[in-house]
């Protein structure tokens, strides 16, 4: 088991190497998170909901995920409200302390069963903590740290980042603060990020041995350019305020409080003629080629945060007076249309709201979410500004949904100048039938001159002929010349678990590791 000094110390990423290493050295694994609290989800192969690192970690085991690798994720909706999805399937909300008060007494039985199964089936389990295992206040009834290391028996690596400074500190207090049976589970350290000269750490490190009796299984580098998909928001505090070079394209996303699934655009940040921004005000802004409201776990209450903060009126006058493109996905979709009703409170404490008016469509938030798989291809008559290869004119695409919003045409698509964008044409809900009898339905919605549009579809930027086609369509309106496809998406993502890996091994005494593990390497 990894955990953490902290929340964003390395955890999920070093749980994929590891993941990575494993399979690569012969080991049939599988990851696991008892709890966990992320609105960057992840839709399985059934259609199911689990935390993203599960999904990304299964991904680098060379397996499907399941929800038995993340039983309980706590999606946040509003202050101290939060949905509660049970293997895969949102069963209520609750408020953080009836949660504590009356759903942790019950979910031992439910994330050792998922466990059971997961032992059952696979050689190795790495299970991932959450936060830090020294928070006094929520011990007693920790299902996703030490109390769950001790029902499994598993030994724990107590991961901390050095590049937040107090390294040792955090270390030496994180011990201290556990008790005596749990000190005994730790059987090693990774230190994290670290920046500078290994050798001048090394005193530090000799003193941390001697003090706690524990070794320092390693000291991996901050890796540059990291390409694994990240699953906490605290990672955009840094790509919104790091210095990024001038390119041709230019895409703000917008980053209100409840953003998720914002590893939409992760491909987009990948290619080299592009530059994602996250902004939150208008002095943010700035003049951008692009501006996406992305997906968010409260629709109204976030749209509230644009109208709040200027950036709506700043948003409506650039697609006024400036060839700039507006894309809505998931909940920033439904934000364009007209109206939105939460008649049930499913998403938060407003029940209605003005949309942005800018595409004929009005949406329901109604008590049961659809997540689901899918797959599909371009309408014919989407009017989305693309520049098409010529042996590419009928682009596929593959997607997924994970909204509870229900979404009407509030005029016919076509006569009101308004087209749709896709047809689906399968999903996971129907893999069952034959393709003939799979319905086959519009999705999106796009202006007329395609400088509007807005989708469900979430990773519709990681299919590669749409992306850099839709980019080169973005081009071509600044007068730049088309560029062929500069990287396979799938494949660039493999390539990074094996890049990563490769780094885990150099800097990681992984003999010590399988040792802790109990096995020896095939």
């Amino acid at each position: 088991m990894l955990q953490g000094t902290a929340s964003d110390v390395g955890k999920s990423i070093l749980t994929t190497a590891l993941c990575r290493i494993l399979l690569q050295d012969g080991y049939r694994t599988a990851p696991y998170k008892s709890q966990n609290m992320a609105l960057n989800s992840y839709v399985t192969l059934d259609g199911k909901e689990i935390g993203r690192a599960q999904g990304v970690q299964a991904e680098a085991c060379g397996i499907a995920a399941n929800t038995d690798m993340n039983p309980i994720l706590i999606k946040p909706m509003k202050d101290m409200f939060s949905q509660i999805v049970i293997h895969g399937v949102p069963e209520m909300q609750m408020s953080a302390m009836d949660y504590r008060t009356e759903f942790l007494p019950k979910a031992k039985g439910i994330v050792l069963a998922a466990l059971d199964r997961l032992r059952e089936q696979y050689d190795i389990v790495l299970m991932e903590g959450a936060g830090s295992p020294a928070e006094i206040n929520l011990k007693d009834r920790d299902i996703v740290n030490m109390n769950l290391a001790g029902w499994a028996d598993s030994p724990v690596i107590l991961v901390s980042d050095i590049d937040r400074g107090g390294v040792f500190a955090s270390i030496v207090g994180t011990l201290e603060l556990l008790e005596p049976h749990e000190v005994a589970r730790v059987r090693g350290f990774i230190i994290n990020k670290f920046r500078g000269d290994l050798a001048l750490l090394k005193p530090g490190l000799d003193w941390l041995e001697e003090r706690t009796g524990i070794p320092v299984l390693g000291v991996l580098p901050y890796i540059q350019d990291m390409r694994i998909e990240a699953e906490d928001s605290v990672v955009l505090d840094e790509l919104q305020y790091q210095r990024q070079e001038k390119r041709d394209l230019d895409i703000v996303v917008i980053r209100y409080p409840r953003i998720s699934n914002f590893t939409d655009f992760d491909a987009l940040r990948w290619e080299p003629d592009v530059t994602v921004r996250f902004v939150q005000s208008v002095d943010e802004l700035g003049t951008p080629d692009v501006i996406i409201l992305p997906g968010t776990k409260d629709t109204i209450s976030d749209l509230g945060f644009i109208q709040d903060r200027g950036l709506a009126d700043a948003i409506m006058k650039q697609t006024q007076q400036r060839d700039v493109q507006l894309v809505g996905i998931c909940g920033g979709y439904q934000m364009l249309g007209e109206q939105l009703s939460d008649p049930h409170a499913v998403e938060g404490n407003e029940r209605d709201a003005a949309g942005l008016g800018l595409l004929p469509i009005r949406t329901s938030f109604l008590q049961q979410k659809r997540t689901v798989r899918v797959k599909g291809r371009l309408s014919q008559e989407h009017p989305l500004r693309l520049i098409l290869p010529d042996t590419e004119a009928n682009v596929a695409i593959a997607a997924y949904e994970i909204h509870m919003g229900v979404t009407e045409w509030t005029s016919m698509p076509g006569g009101s100048g308004h087209h749709p964008l896709f047809l689906i044409e399968a999903d996971c809900e129907n893999s069952l039938k034959s393709e003939e009898d799979t319905p086959i339905h519009p999705e999106g919605l796009a202006t007329a001159d395609g400088r509007v549009w807005g989708s469900y579809l979430h990773g519709l930027f990681d299919n590669d002929a749409f992306r850099r086609s839709w980019l080169n369509g973005v081009r071509g309106s600044k007068g730049l010349d088309a560029i062929p496809v500069t990287f396979q998406a799938e494949a660039r993502k493999f390539a990074e678990f094996d890049r990563v890996a490769d780094i885990v091994r150099e800097h990681v005494d992984m003999e010590k590791i399988y040792e802790i593990i109990g096995c020896t390497r095939l």
